[in-house]
C-alpha cells in the first residue's frame, strides 16, 4: 500500500479531513493609465491570470494550470494585488504598475502601467501597458508575462492636423490595439471563467486617451480611454477584476483612470471549511458540490479543517 493512500485512510478513519485539490482564479492588480501633456497617454495593462479551472482558459488563451493539493491543517498565504493609482498632474508621467496577487505558489503579476514620458513605451507586466504619443513621437507596447497576459498597443504620433492617440493595455485574452489618429486603441480582452457559477469576464486592458474624437474602449474591468486636450478623470478599472485604467492628457484637473484591484477565488470541495486569517476579507457560498470562497482584499494565511 503506498504511503499516500495509508495516509489518506488514517486521515479517514481518525476522522480529519484527507488532502483535497483545489481549483483556483488568481489575478493580479491592473496597472494605471498614463497622462501626458498636450497628447495622449496609454492604456493601463490588466493584471496577471492564472487559473486552474477545468475547462477554461488561463492567462494568455493557454490551458488551465494544474491543481493544488491542499493539506488540512497548513498555512497557506494570500495576497490581493491593489490596482495602481490614478496620475495626476501638470506635466507628463507614466502609469504605475499594478500590485501582484499571490496565493500559496501562485503569483499573478501586476499589470504594466500606459505610457506617457519620452519614449512613452507602455510598461511590461502580467499584461503590458499602452504606449502613448505626441505629435512627433509615439511609443511602443509593454510586453505581457509568459502565460498570465498579453501586450499593450502602440501608441500613433498625429499628422495632417490630426491629433495623437494612445496604444490600449493589453488583457489576459488579448493583445491591446494600436491607437490610430484621433481615436484611442482599445484595450486588449479579458477572459471569461465560470468558477463562481456565473460566467464573468475580468482582466481587460485599459483603453487608450484619443485624439480629437474617442478614446480607447475596454471590456473586461477595464477602463476606456478619454479624449485628449480636455481637463477630466479618466476611467479607472473595475475592482477585484484586475481591468487596466483608461490613459488620459493633461489639463489642470485631469487625471488617468486607475487600474482594478485583483482577486483570489477558490473552488474546493463542500466537506471542507476554510479559515480566513485576520487581514484578509472574504466571503464564502456553496454551488453545487462546491464550496467557493472569493477573496477581495487585504494579505494573510488561509487553511482548511
Amino acid at each position: 500500500m503506498s504511503l499516500m493512500l495509508l495516509g489518506v485512510l488514517n486521515a479517514q478513519v481518525s476522522g480529519g479531513l484527507a488532502p483535497f485539490d483545489l481549483e483556483y482564479l488568481v489575478i493580479g492588480g491592473g496597472g494605471a493609465g498614463g497622462i501626458i501633456a498636450r497628447a495622449a497617454g496609454g492604456g493601463g495593462g490588466a493584471g496577471g491570470y492564472r487559473s486552474s479551472v477545468v475547462g477554461e482558459s488561463s492567462g494568455a488563451n493557454s490551458s488551465a494550470e494544474s491543481k493544488i493539493t491542499i493539506t488540512p491543517g497548513d498555512f497557506y498565504t494570500c495576497t490581493i494585488g491593489a490596482g495602481a493609482f490614478a496620475v495626476r498632474n501638470n506635466g507628463s508621467e507614466n502609469g504605475e504598475n499594478g500590485s501582484n496577487s499571490v496565493f500559496a505558489t501562485i503569483t499573478s503579476t501586476g499589470g504594466g502601467g500606459g505610457g506617457a514620458t519620452i519614449p512613452q513605451d507602455g510598461a511590461s507586466g502580467g499584461s503590458g501597458g499602452g504606449g502613448g504619443s505626441l505629435s512627433y513621437s509615439n511609443g511602443t507596447g509593454g510586453a505581457g508575462t509568459s502565460l498570465q497576459g498579453l501586450g499593450g498597443g502602440a501608441g500613433t504620433q498625429g499628422y495632417n492636423n490630426g491629433a495623437s492617440s494612445g496604444g490600449g493595455g493589453g488583457g489576459a485574452g488579448g493583445s491591446g490595439n494600436t491607437g490610430s489618429v484621433n481615436n484611442g486603441g482599445s484595450g486588449g480582452a479579458g477572459i471569461s471563467s465560470s468558477i463562481t457559477g456565473s460566467s464573468i469576464a475580468r482582466a481587460g486592458g485599459g483603453g487608450g486617451a484619443g485624439g480629437e474624437t474617442s478614446g480607447g474602449s475596454a471590456s473586461a474591468g477595464g477602463g476606456a480611454g478619454t479624449v485628449t486636450r480636455a481637463d477630466s478623470y479618466g476611467n479607472s478599472g473595475t475592482v477585484n477584476t484586475g481591468g487596466g485604467g483608461g490613459g488620459n492628457s493633461n489639463g489642470t484637473t485631469a487625471e488617468a483612470g486607475s487600474g482594478g484591484s485583483g482577486v483570489v477565488i477558490l473552488k474546493y470541495t463542500v466537506d471542507a471549511a476554510i479559515i480566513i486569517g485576520a487581514g484578509l476579507t472574504a466571503s464564502t457560498s456553496v454551488v453545487g458540490d462546491f464550496n467557493i470562497t472569493t477573496i477581495t482584499a487585504g494579505t494573510g494565511n488561509v487553511s482548511w479543517e
